[in-house]
């Protein structure tokens, strides 16, 4: 399995082989044109592995069947969310198509543990942190994160290697208070206001969208989302402590 992870160029991403590729089967590998696009070069080991946008759905849809199967019903609210999101990304060619995919996969045993472990060794820490911000979407989509899909998705988010604090971070997003607009900065009311501003600049740069823009449009509208949100938290917090 780790020779795909060294896999450089020649159109062939990590998912195309390996336990997500097991699952997926082969199902979307059409579906994404993937000439040009990922991270090229050999800067780092981080990034020798191309990114495509074929390996980014596919470690989505996988992750998305096991934050539905946690609870041991998926809820129709939840395949709707994901069906609207796929339509609007995609068109309904492509969405039907990977709607097939996904519920292939919800219909088989997923090695949660070694799907994590794949996804960590072969895509970029941006890309991971835009995976679990997904997966709130999905956990959220009928307004309340069921507890078993909680803890799943915090599962995930440390098998992905994502620090404890990026994960309450994106986490926090999805809430409307005072203490959450602190906690998707990364800090705690007790910080100066000079931590404050310091704060808010580290995670502007963190979450950037661009720093997904190889993964098309959609991913980077959705990476937008949580961009828009540490804006507003820091508005928020400057309007508490009369901050220009």
């Amino acid at each position: 399995m780790a020779r795909w992870g060294r896999i450089i160029g020649a159109g062939i991403g990590f998912a195309t082989g390996g336990i997500i590729g097991a699952l997926i089967g082969g199902a979307i590998g059409s579906l994404f044109d993937d000439t040009g696009s990922g991270l090229k070069g050999y800067e780092s080991n981080q990034q020798q592995q191309r990114m495509s946008q074929r390996d980014f759905y596919s470690s989505l849809l996988v992750l998305i069947a096991a934050v539905m199967k946690a609870d041991g019903v998926v809820k129709k609210s939840e395949l709707d969310y994901v069906k609207r999101y796929l339509l609007g990304s995609f068109g309904e060619t492509k969405a039907t198509q990977l709607l097939h995919a996904l519920r292939d996969v919800l219909q088989k045993d997923i090695p949660l543990t070694q799907v994590c472990s794949e996804i960590r060794q072969n895509m970029p820490y941006a890309s991971r942190l835009e995976l679990l911000h997904l997966l709130y979407h999905i956990a959220q989509s009928d307004g309340v994160i069921d507890a078993k899909e909680l803890d799943v998705i915090s599962m995930i988010a440390n098998a992905l290697g994502i620090s404890s604090a990026d994960s309450q971070s994106i986490k926090a997003t999805f809430y409307d208070d005072l203490e959450s607009a602190y906690q998707v900065l990364e800090i705690t009311s007790a910080a100066t206001d000079d931590e404050v501003r310091k704060a808010y600049k580290k995670m502007a740069v963190k979450y950037h969208p661009d720093k997904v823009s190889h993964l098309g449009e959609d991913v980077q509208k959705s990476a937008t989302e949580k961009f828009k949100k540490i804006n507003e938290a820091y508005e928020r917090i400057k309007k508490q402590r009369n901050l220009n």
